[in-house]
């Protein structure tokens, strides 16, 4: 009997891989992280390499977030396409954009050596395809503006795509050179295990109730009575900022996925490509470490946990069929199907930096399909707000914008 499962494939693949107490004291520290998914295990391993003193709190176990239901594609291509980010922020802003998400996944690459990582980091290319004939048109546009930008790119006919990766239906698409995939929940867990060693603190089961600020320093009070005074406060905590910040700067989408049983020889076509389509909601997929396929779509708005979860069995025949008009002789046997929330920003861009009414504080909130790309270089901007310095790309990731 295959019993598919609603949670998750990253923590029922992983199981728990580590658990840290609740805060039973009071504290002090130079930074509080607040957030333990695949955001706050970066920025935690930036904060701990520049010699801060570090302390990340969580209200859930590590990493139960949004980083559980990731999909894990490492993409430069951000959800809106680069010519059309030029027309909105300026060719400047939008290609610097573009070069930062493509620089860490490089810096991915490196972590997973420095820290000895099994969370499956892979390099790989990217098929960015027409569903649509209609599509072609601003597709090459697409590519004519990313080729323009330095990036490696290919334009591939539908007759290549098909002979290359035996995709049909198709019109024609992008293949970059520069893409990749992890399984982040997992590496989260390696970064913190790895930064633990070096001096940082982590409380899970523990939430901030409320913040107190004072000059040059804040007290985190938690639900539990115990406070931690912290000079910096960096809120890691994604979607979840819709609660802190009542301006309305993202909306929150539905993502659903899954995930097939164990098929080594199904899928070697692919298993070095990561691949989405121009459909609105795009299809995306890529394969998984241990031989599965993973396809996701189907975004609608959030209208709560309960609506979502109560169209994982609707949205599961969508997801399929749509991977049938591209695969059409293949049968896709669903071992997990799940769903998950991501918040969706007017130009496809993450907020990184100083909201004003949040003293000493700084947020690190990577949206859209490149949460864990703008999460890596949120390290960067995030080491240089600690020493009070200027990002490039602050003015262009700020609140307000």
């Amino acid at each position: 009997m295959n019993l598919k499962s609603n949670e998750p494939f990253w923590l029922l693949k992983n199981g728990l891989i580590n658990s840290y107490p609740s805060l039973k004291s009071n504290e002090e520290c130079d930074v509080l992280i607040i957030g333990g998914g695949i955001t706050g295990s970066l920025i935690a391993h930036q904060m701990v390499n520049d010699g801060y003193h570090t302390i990340l709190v969580d209200k859930r176990e590590i990493g139960n977030g949004s980083t559980s239901a990731t999909t894990s594609m490492l993409q430069y291509e951000i959800d809106v396409p680069l010519f059309e980010l030029i027309d909105k922020i300026g060719e400047k802003g939008a290609v610097q954009s573009y070069e930062a998400c493509s620089q860490a996944i490089d810096t991915i690459d490196q972590i997973s050596k420095r820290i000895k990582s099994d969370a499956g980091f892979k390099r790989k290319k990217s098929l960015y395809f027409a569903s649509k004939k209609k599509d072609v048109a601003w597709l090459k546009k697409e590519f004519e503006a990313r080729k323009k930008a330095g990036f490696k790119v290919k334009w591939l006919s539908a007759e290549q795509i098909l002979e290359q990766f035996g995709f049909e239906n198709t019109y024609g698409g992008i293949l970059s050179g520069q893409g990749g995939s992890i399984d982040a929940f997992q590496f989260a867990h390696e970064l913190l295990m790895y930064n633990t060693k070096k001096g940082l603190k982590i409380f899970d089961k523990t939430e901030v109730l409320k913040v107190e600020y004072h000059k040059g320093f804040n007290i985190a009070v938690m639900e539990s009575g115990f406070h931690i005074k912290a000079k910096k406060i960096i809120y890691c905590v994604g979607y979840e900022s819709k609660d802190l910040l009542k301006e309305n700067f993202v909306n929150l989408k539905s993502t659903y996925a899954v995930v097939s049983e164990i098929e080594n020889d199904r899928f070697k076509s692919i298993d070095s490509l990561l691949v989405w389509n121009t459909d609105d909601p795009y299809l995306y997929m890529r394969t998984t470490d241990d031989g599965r396929l993973l396809i996701g779509g189907g975004d609608e708005d959030f209208y709560g946990a309960e609506k979502r979860d109560s169209l994982l069995d609707k949205k599961e025949k969508e997801i399929i069929k749509a991977l049938q008009k591209i695969k059409p002789d293949y049968h896709f046997y669903t071992d997990f199907v799940w769903a998950g929330t991501f918040g969706e920003t007017k130009d496809g861009l993450p907020y990184i930096g100083e909201h004003k009414k949040f003293r000493n504080s700084y947020f690190v909130l990577g949206f859209g399909g490149n949460g864990i790309t703008f999460s890596v270089t949120g390290m960067e901007m995030a080491s240089l707000f600690m020493k009070n310095k200027k990002h490039p790309l602050s003015r262009y990731f700020k609140f307000g914008r």
